[in-house]
Formats: structure tokens, C-alpha cells, sequence
């Protein structure tokens, strides 16, 4: 054994050599399912063992002939595999040393296999690509352990089923699962910055295991734009978290925080990424949302944000990629553009649809609107109203304060 280390840099070190664990015994001897299920049980006994034992001079060797013995073990309890023992017997203590193939890409890509949904592609991306155990998923998506262990049961066994291959995608099939990739790197980072429901505005643990596997697709992917844009987002966006919050908890507002406690070291990453990528790549909606997150985040003060640069990359970005919240977005730059009265009439368009049809967010911007208009109580009952809707207790609280206040 090697030296002894505290629990925190064996958990982020399992974290690190779990895809590439589970990417050799995929090699190996096939069966992502099962294979994945020993690689769960490897880095179980890790983390229980090593804390007190120390970390293995080859902790990769140590993890994959852990879990090959598992393999076995597994294959000699069940009659029907009888014959796949006698071929994998030997797989007990596997001489061949670890190959230096990096496998996370191609894990990436099997986790968000297009026959799987997207909250079964979530977890199994946290799992296999992220190392998470079964309880740490749970935890940071807030839902029953048992919910989230039959969300991966069902997606290996999915993946199984539509004879998906263990192998580097074909650009063909990059190009079809990137995006889907891409959304679920998106939806994890902000499940943990904006938590839908419970008492905490923030989940950490979520947010940096997000741009912890956002960085290894961009260190696979330097090329692509929209990977550099997801990176950028998530690095200019989580700069901002340190003021998002009050000394009690409550929401801070972007335009009232403190922007001197904002992350300079994250701000400046993610501003020179994005201008390294908007010029030479083709524009996607990840990059023009880095592009408008690299705006505020550059401005000194609230008063000084260049909105109309803004509204540009809404506009921009409406065109390509609508959605409920780019409307919602956008309606607030046109307020600070050209006025509430004009951003309200086009706010009273979009709701209309059926998805803003009863979001609380469209009642926090009309009830904004309404305030900057004079229109005191009907924005106090607007703010009322959005605090009703939403399931975040830091943001009702927040809206509530604000009809207090109003």
C-alpha cells in the first residue's frame, strides 16, 4: 500500500478513475451492465479500505482486479454462465497491465444513448461517468435512493437491449449524441446552481461535478464550440454563486449582489474562453448564452451592463434556439432597453403560449415589470403569485419579501 490520505482525496481520486475502470472491464470481457455494477462494488471497498489502509501504489490495477474478481464471482453464482466462467476464469488476477486508452468520451456517449430518458441519462452519466455512488445521486437530485437505483437499472438494461457497442462513437453518431450530452451537463449544473425544490438555492456538489465533466469533454472535444460554450457558461455562471446568497440564506438578486465577492480566477477562465471560440466557430446556444453571462460578469456595477449588447445575443439566440426561459430572458433586456410598458406587451404575447401557460416565472418578470411601471398592487400580487407556484423555499421567500416590500 501506498501512503495513507484522508477521505476527501479518495473520494475525488475514485471519482477520476471510475469511467476509466469501468472502461477497461467493458474491454475486456463486455456487459455494461454487469460490468458496471462490479466497478460500483470495487469502489465501494475503496472507500471503505484505503482511508484506513492507505492508497495502492497502482490504485487503477487495485480497482480493476477488484472488480474483476467480482466479475468472476458473479459469473459462479449464476448456473446459466457457467460457460462464460470457464472463458473469463482467469480474469481473477488479469496480468495484462491497464491500457492508457481514456474511455470517459465513449462512456459519455453510451449514458446519453438515445433510447434512454433524459433523468435515466442524468443519473447514469453521474454514475458512470461521474463516479457517484447510488446515495450521493440521490442526495443531490433530492429523490429516493431507490428511485434513482431503478433509473439506472432501467437504462443498462435499455442499453442492453438496443445492442448499443462499447466503442469510440463514428462522427455520424457524435454528431446525433452530442447535443443530448451537452443537455445533460446542462440540466446537472443547473439542478445544483437554481435547485427546483427544497430548502437550499444551491447544491455544490452538483454544480462542481458538472464542470468537472464538462472540462474532461472540452479536453476530448477542444474543437467543438458548443462543448467550449457549455464550459464557459458554467464557469462565468458559478462565479456569481459566492453572492448569490445572504448571510441567512436568502436570494440575492444579480443586480444587488456584492461583485467584489464574485470568483475574478473563474470569471477570467471562462471570458477568454468564450472569445477564443465565438470567432472561429460556428454560433450555437451554449455560446451565445456564455457570451451574455460573460457580459454581466464584466460589467463593474449593475448600472454599467451593456444591455443592449445583450438584447443583440437574445435576439440571436431566440432565433436559434427558442425556449420559455430565452423568452422570459429576453423580455428583461427589453425592459432595460426599451422600457417596461414595451417589454410588458410582449410579455402578455409569449404567455400565451402553452409553455409559460401558469410558469411562476412569468408572474416574478410581470410583477417586476409592474412595479417599474407604478403599478404597486398589482405587482404585489404578481410576486404573491410566483411565490405560490414555485418549490424553491429560497426563491418563495425571496418573492414573498419582494410583495412586502413593493
Amino acid at each position: 500500500m501506498g501512503h495513507l490520505s484522508s477521505p476527501r482525496p479518495v473520494e475525488d481520486l475514485l471519482r477520476e478513475l471510475a469511467p476509466r475502470v469501468l472502461g477497461v472491464l467493458v474491454r475486456r470481457h463486455g456487459g455494461f451492465d454487469v460490468c458496471e455494477d462490479a466497478v460500483q462494488e470495487a469502489l465501494l471497498a475503496a472507500a471503505t479500505g484505503w482511508p484506513a489502509d492507505g492508497i495502492p501504489d497502482n490504485p487503477t490495477g487495485w480497482l480493476v482486479t477488484a472488480a474483476s474478481r467480482r466479475l468472476v464471482e458473479t459469473w459462479r453464482s449464476d448456473a446459466a454462465r457457467r460457460r462464460r466462467e470457464e472463458r473469463y476464469g482467469q480474469a481473477t488476477a488479469p496480468p495484462d497491465p491497464v491500457p492508457e486508452v481514456d474511455d470517459t468520451l465513449t462512456l459519455f456517449f453510451l449514458c446519453c444513448h438515445p433510447a434512454l430518458t433524459a433523468p435515466s441519462q442524468v443519473a447514469l452519466t453521474l454514475r458512470a461517468v461521474g463516479g457517484l455512488s447510488t446515495a450521493e445521486i440521490a442526495r443531490a437530485l433530492l429523490v429516493p435512493e431507490a428511485t434513482v437505483a431503478q433509473r439506472i437499472s432501467r437504462a443498462k438494461a435499455r442499453i442492453k437491449a438496443a445492442g448499443a457497442r462499447f466503442a469510440q462513437p463514428t462522427d455520424a453518431e457524435r454528431t446525433q449524441r452530442l447535443p443530448a450530452v451537452l443537455h445533460v451537463l446542462y440540466l446537472i449544473f443547473n439542478e445544483g446552481y437554481t435547485a427546483s425544490s427544497g430548502t437550499a438555492l444551491n447544491r455544490v456538489e452538483l454544480t462542481a461535478e458538472a464542470i468537472r465533466l464538462a472540462r474532461q469533454l472540452h479536453e476530448r472535444l477542444p474543437d467543438d464550440g458548443e462543448v467550449a460554450g457549455l464550459l464557459a457558461l458554467m464557469l462565468l455562471t458559478d462565479a456569481r454563486r459566492p453572492a448569490r446568497t445572504g448571510p441567512d440564506g436568502a436570494l440575492v438578486p444579480l443586480a444587488e449582489q456584492d461583485r467584489a465577492r464574485w470568483d475574478a480566477a473563474l470569471i477570467r477562465e471562462g471570458v477568454e474562453l468564450i472569445s477564443a471560440t465565438l470567432p472561429r466557430a460556428v454560433p450555437g446556444p451554449f455560446q451565445l448564452q456564455a457570451a451574455i453571462a460573460a457580459v454581466h460578469d464584466e460589467a463593474p456595477s449593475a448600472e454599467q451592463t451593456d444591455w443592449p449588447q445583450i438584447l443583440a445575443f437574445y435576439d440571436l439566440l431566440a432565433a436559434l434556439a427558442p425556449g420559455p426561459m430565452v423568452t422570459l430572458n429576453r423580455v428583461v433586456a427589453v425592459a432595460m432597453v426599451r422600457g417596461p410598458e414595451t417589454a410588458l406587451a410582449e410579455l402578455d404575447a409569449a404567455s400565451q403560449g402553452p409553455s409559460l401557460a401558469g410558469h411562476y416565472r412569468v408572474d416574478a418578470v410581470r410583477a417586476h415589470l409592474l412595479d417599474e411601471l407604478g403599478d404597486v398592487g398589482a405587482a404585489r400580487e404578481h410576486y404573491r403569485r410566483a411565490a405560490q407556484r414555485t418549490r424553491s423555499l429560497p426563491e418563495q421567500q425571496y418573492l414573498l419579501d419582494r410583495a412586502r416590500r413593493t
